[in-house]
């Protein structure tokens, strides 16, 4: 144990001699992340370096990332590992920034080892830098670059990429950009009706086209309707109609409108299984419901499909019975008292109840949209959100140290791509983001309002900070300190714009001020 300890000290001395100045923010030291970010490159090969190498790791993160700190030591040093991590990814290309999945070549990949699968995620995660060129010119390179090769590669997985924009826009507020993707995005959408869309108005996807392969479900042959890609599809068209009111595009506004309850009216009365209680995929093959829980059936709340009533809401209960989807390790992408649960084998990238980061991302949205807008919650709480976000916050590790794979086994937490290259670092999935927009619960808006709605359980934490968010322009600080021992402003829960206060509370509460 000496000897290991002298070597980790000799690493860390030798990193912090190629780490940059200390960031000064208003409230949070950095000493964590600088040490998090020594020891992240102490346990790094090294053998792939993009367009932010290791040793420039820490100024990027400070300089483009909002900070967070807590008493959660596990959820701080996730958070920003995976920022870490996400940096590692972003590479510089003749046609602008893109970000990576894999970090290291695939051949299922495109230009510049570029795959849509995760590209909702990725954006939603991204969109949270300071500069946000690094998502323009990444989502630029899928609409106008893809787009015009042989082989494009935009399609190849389902995605929800027009509401990841809208998204993306209600942080950096830059309506230009809406407005010059517009048409871009039209297209893609009526690209998908014609690949996907059948006359019922519902979409249908190949399980492996839905980047969830070998599922209970799925199938590489027959056209299921999925509540994935219908999800998604509804999702990017109210973004659609949300994006032309804002344009002041009035037929594309109505031409949206009209998509997403055609969606929503066909996701509700074709895809509900009233016995399970449950959004489920409908079967080409007979016609029939696949009367099998899968992760997929959260999915319609990470884009507020569902009407707001006890029957679907019903649906949510599954995820604290551990004979549905609550297993040591996380929530699992299929219910663990399916017959077919795990019976696909190990290694092929099986949907069929093991562990999946991207799927977790989902439902944890999912959860968290329950819980602020809706008045159906199900049974669901805060604490329950927390409890799950914790367990996947916890899951961030492979013989100890950590790591982000590719997916799970649901008991023992190995990654069951064990240490194939391919699976370190995996960037499909998302954790910045659910801090930020989800457990802290800053919402940005359309308008110059601050939203914080937190789904931290009361009496969970004493304090916490979540600074340099770059809003509309300004910079946004949210604290909380119980006690008014941690940041020496008092007791409360206050929020600042450039370094002003404009709230002052008692309660960690749902708050919305002027910005």
């Amino acid at each position: 144990m000496k000897n290991i300890s002298i070597t980790f000290a000799i690493v860390l001395f030798s990193m912090q001699s190629l780490i940059a100045q200390d960031y000064k923010p208003s409230f949070i030291k950095t000493d964590k992340l600088k040490n998090d970010v020594v020891y992240f490159n102490s346990i790094d090969s090294g053998d792939v370096q993009n367009y932010v190498p290791n040793d420039k790791a820490y100024d990027w993160i400070v300089q483009n990332t909002p900070l967070f700190e807590c008493p959660d030591s596990t959820i701080q040093t996730v958070y920003n590992y995976r920022w870490w991590t996400f940096r590692k990814h972003l590479k510089q290309t003749p046609d602008g920034f893109v970000f990576t999945e894999f970090i290291i070549p695939v051949s299922h990949a495109g230009k510049y080892n570029a795959i849509s699968s995760a590209l909702g995620h990725q954006v939603y995660e991204g969109r949270w830098l300071h500069d946000p060129k690094y998502i323009q010119q990444y989502l630029n390179f899928w609409f106008f670059v893809d787009s015009k090769e042989k082989k494009q590669f935009m399609h190849r997985f389902s995605g929800w990429v027009e509401d990841a924009v809208y998204n993306f826009y209600l942080v950096n507020n830059d309506l230009n950009y809406v407005k010059s993707v517009m048409p871009a995005m039209d297209a893609d959408y009526k690209l998908w009706e014609e690949e996907r869309r059948f006359p019922d108005g519902l979409f249908w996807q190949y399980d492996v086209k839905d980047a969830m392969e070998e599922s209970i479900s799925g199938s590489r042959k027959f056209r299921n309707r999925r509540p994935s890609i219908n999800s998604y599809m509804y999702g990017n068209a109210v973004a659609m109609a949300e994006m032309a009111t804002l344009t002041g595009i009035d037929s594309i506004k109505g031409r949206y409108t009209s998509k997403a309850t055609e969606i929503k009216n066909g996701v509700e009365n074709r895809l509900w299984n009233e016995k399970d209680a449950f959004f489920e995929t409908g079967m080409e093959k007979g016609d029939t419901l696949a009367n099998a829980r899968e992760a997929i059936g959260f999915t319609p709340w990470y884009f507020n499909l569902p009407s707001d009533n006890d029957k679907f809401a019903k649906a949510w209960s599954q995820i604290i019975d551990t004979a549905g989807f609550m297993a040591p390790w996380g929530l699992t992408t299929a219910e663990r008292r399916h017959p077919a649960f795990r019976t696909h084998g190990v290694g092929k990238c099986e949907w069929d109840g093991a562990i999946w980061p991207f799927a977790s991302t989902q439902t944890l949205k999912g959860l968290s949209h329950l819980l602020t807008d809706y008045k159906h919650k199900g049974g669901m709480t805060p604490q329950v959100f927390y409890n799950a976000f914790h367990t996947y916050a916890s899951s961030h590790q492979m013989d100890g140290v950590i790591y982000i794979g590719e997916y799970q086994d649901e008991k023992t937490g190995a990654w069951l791509k064990g240490n194939n290259p391919r699976s370190r670092y995996y960037n499909h999935s998302g954790f910045c983001d659910l801090v930020i927009n989800d457990l802290v619960g800053f919402k940005p808006r359309t308008d110059n309002k601050i939203d914080v709605n937190p789904l931290l359980p009361a009496g969970e934490w004493d304090w916490f900070c979540l600074e340099n968010i770059s809003y509309h322009g300004k910079q946004v600080c949210i604290l909380w300190d119980k006690n008014g021992k941690k940041y020496g402003k008092g007791k409360g829960f206050r929020i600042y714009v450039d370094n002003k206060e404009v709230y002052h509370g008692k309660k960690l509460t749902h708050v919305t001020v002027d910005l």
